[in-house]
């Protein structure tokens, strides 16, 4: 099993930006220290539910920061860039941190983001296979042209080459790149590609056991080997919130007393580039419902439902939300007491 913090870089009522952010590094450096496996790195615009902008600039600063953890995005939002210059800062990340950076890419929302980026609502609702296989020829070939709907240009030189090869330190031969899944179609997408799966923190066990069966019966259908299709399966990613606390109720009332606000003025600045009508969660029934899916509670209670989790799924590769608090100094002490006191019951 591996375990790895999510930072979202989220801004809890009366917080300032550079506050958040302060505590994200944190977060990060803390996590090295306890010894989680992974931090990973959420992306989000013009609202105040995540105020990092750029999953990958701040990775690159982790990674130089670090010398152990891994560092990934989850995710860099693919229709609010050119897959060439996300590829090119992939590959610079990869080399220099001797292939510690994993890249996840999601499709994101039919956002404003869309029209301030340029992108368009056509990038969002069509545009993201293209996107993301332009984004993989670049990782995997030496020279890359493009004839697409939306990219189109002439054959270049993939400077640098992720390969190892082309790295003195012996990176791994290629980036791991792992896809959010929320929905059948881009479940069966990752799957023809071969590409790990990122399942969101709002999903129970049944979800994503349901998510990862289709999964390998697509990856299957679309001719991969079963040993393959085996290897890549093993680093599904499960998004969840893990709060450890002396008791439950602690660890719950902590949660439904900071993240309410937080998701109420977070998610409720999202804005629809078309219009379109936007439903919202209620904010106390979605952080109770995150508190009983996930591993809040004692470090028993936390280690078992990882447990089930992993189990129920066959995903053994984590990424959990441990700011819920909003505080910096409780937020790593979480991750302590995460790494300390959870992961050695884990085995």
């Amino acid at each position: 099993m591996r375990v790895g913090a999510f930072v979202l870089g989220a801004q809890f009522p009366g917080q300032g930006q550079a506050e958040v952010l302060d505590r994200a590094v944190c977060t990060a450096e803390a996590a090295e220290d306890a010894g989680l496996a992974d931090v990973w790195l959420a992306e989000h615009h013009f609202v105040s539910y995540g105020v990092c902008p750029s999953a990958v600039t701040l990775a690159a600063l982790l990674l130089g920061r670090t010398r152990r953890v891994g560092i990934g995005t989850a995710v860099s939002v693919l229709p609010n860039v050119h897959p060439v210059a996300l590829g090119e800062q992939t590959a610079l990340l990869h080399l220099l941190s001797e292939g510690r950076f994993t890249l996840g890419v999601g499709r994101g929302g039919p956002w404003v983001d869309l029209e301030v980026f340029g992108g368009g609502l056509g990038a969002f609702e069509e545009g993201f296979p293209e996107a993301l296989d332009l984004l993989l020829r670049w990782l995997r070939e030496p020279r890359v042209g493009a004839d697409g709907e939306r990219y189109r240009f002439r054959e270049v030189p993939v400077v640098p080459r992720p390969d190892a090869a082309s790295s003195p330190a012996g990176a791994a031969a290629a980036p791991g790149v792992v896809v959010a899944c929320t929905s059948p179609g881009s479940v069966r997408l990752a799957a023809e590609r071969l590409l790990p799966m990122l399942l969101g923190m709002h999903c129970g066990d049944a979800d994503k056991a349901d998510m990862t069966r289709l999964w390998r019966r697509t990856a299957l259908e679309a001719g991969h080997a079963p040993e393959a299709v085996e290897a890549v399966a093993a680093r599904h990613v499960s998004a969840g919130v893990a709060q450890v606390a002396d008791s439950r109720d602690e660890a719950r009332q902590l949660l439904t007393k900071s993240m309410p606000g937080w998701l109420r003025e977070g998610l409720g600045q999202h804005v629809t580039v078309d219009g379109r009508p936007r439903p919202m969660r209620d904010p106390v029934g979605y952080t109770e419902l995150l508190c009983q899916l996930h591993a809040v509670g004692t470090p028993r209670l936390c280690a078992d439902r990882l447990a089930e989790t992993a189990e129920r799924t066959g995903i053994g590769r984590f990424a959990l939300l441990v700011e819920g608090s909003g505080d910096r100094d409780g937020t790593v002490r979480n991750v302590h007491r995460l790494a300390a006191e959870v992961l050695p019951l884990l085995g």
